[in-house]
């Protein structure tokens, strides 16, 4: 099992454990109590490690069988969150739930469950995919039926984020490619449109094309990031001696902890954080080649991207690549939605994985008996 196992579990634990000891640091000055946010990322981390370890024994061919329940669960959160006393506004975006204590983001657990429900129509309709309806209509609607949710919030990021796995997934399976490109032009548009049409959103465009002279304004977090990048050089300033900790990026713990690492331990340490996403992906797809039924297939496919698509947008976004967007960097920001979805999602690959491998095992013994028949 050391072919794909040992790679994920491997590669996800270098990630959790690299996340908490730069949370360690660029946290320390967010709350007048150093450790609050490592101490609140830790609980969220031990419930993330059971999720893992349940998904992990579980046969995933049970989420193929409770799909229905999932996704009406999922999107009826999605859509709660837009209800004044259920819902919790934070820096005017309706994302969260309020549940005692604790405040749980419906988009990050809408991830899996998106792809589960898209893994499982493709699976089951694959013979009759290149049929207008199969291929493309239903498929279509049930990626409108978790984006638009996601977009009203609004969650642009998440929105392309989703929407990208499900294009991605759609041309795996084999849907004919003019339609659906066609299809998801017309979808950009009416998003272009909606960004448009909010002088917050354009203000970001705005600051992306031109983050000079923004500075000041729209392209802060941006200008500190670079700077950031730019003091760590190659080796880095040494682990929490950050000078943008300090307030200069506001979400440095969050959706911005990628150049704290750039200036803490450097360009060949951002490297090889970089490469580890990218063994990540490629085991993922490995896993995916050798899962033994197509469900289990486009799940890991699905679930190989939607982690490695995250990570590239963050990369992206803090590197001046991409406009500000809220996404946050698997495994590694702080956020307890975000680090139990992950986790939720690598426990499935995992059971994949493992039964990809048991089954390869089964096949190979098979051979061998029948080549000791033929022999004798």
């Amino acid at each position: 099992m050391h072919r794909t196992v040992t790679p994920l579990i491997t590669v996800v634990l270098l990630l959790v454990a690299l996340g908490m000891l730069v949370l360690m640091s660029a946290s320390s000055e967010r709350s007048s109590d150093a450790s609050y946010f490592v101490e609140r990322q830790l609980i969220w981390l031990g419930i993330s490690v059971v999720a893992a370890v349940v998904t992990a024994r579980l046969d995933y061919r049970l989420y193929e069988r409770a799909v229905l329940p999932l996704a009406l669960v999922s999107i009826g959160l999605l859509v709660l969150v837009r209800i004044p006393g259920i819902g919790k506004m934070v820096n005017g975006s309706w994302r969260w739930l309020q549940v005692g204590p604790m405040t749980i983001q419906p988009s990050e657990f809408a991830k899996p469950v998106f792809i589960i429900v898209m893994s499982w129509w493709l699976a089951r309709s694959m013979r009759r995919l290149e049929e207008i309806r199969y291929g493309l209509v239903i498929p279509f609607l049930l990626l409108a039926s978790f984006a638009v949710p996601i977009l009203v919030e609004p969650d642009y990021g998440t929105t392309l984020l989703v929407a990208a796995v499900g294009l991605c997934l759609m041309m795996m399976a084999g849907t004919p490619m003019l339609p659906l490109m066609g299809v998801a032009g017309v979808g950009l548009l009416g998003v272009a449109m909606l960004i448009f049409q909010n002088p917050e959103r354009m203000g970001r465009i705005m600051a992306f094309l031109d983050p000079q002279a923004h500075e000041q304004g729209k392209a802060w977090q941006l200008a500190n990031s670079l700077r950031a990048f730019a003091s760590g050089e190659l080796f880095g300033v040494g682990f929490g001696n950050s000078f943008q900790k300090y307030h200069y990026l506001p979400e440095a713990h969050t959706d911005f902890i990628f150049p704290i690492i750039g200036e803490e331990l450097g360009l060949i340490a951002s490297l090889l954080v970089v490469v580890m996403y990218g063994v990540l992906f490629a085991t993922g797809m490995q896993v995916a080649r050798r899962a033994q039924d197509l469900f289990g297939r486009f799940l890991a496919h699905g679930i190989a991207l939607m982690i490695a698509l995250q990570a590239l947008i963050n990369f992206a976004v803090v590197t001046g690549s991409a406009p500000t967007k809220g996404l946050a960097l698997p495994f590694i920001s702080y956020g307890g939605s975000s680090i139990l979805a992950s986790s939720i999602m690598f426990g499935i690959l995992l059971n994949i994985a493992i039964d990809g491998e048991r089954g390869r095992l089964r096949k190979n013994k098979g051979l061998f008996k029948d080549r000791s028949r033929q022999a004798s």
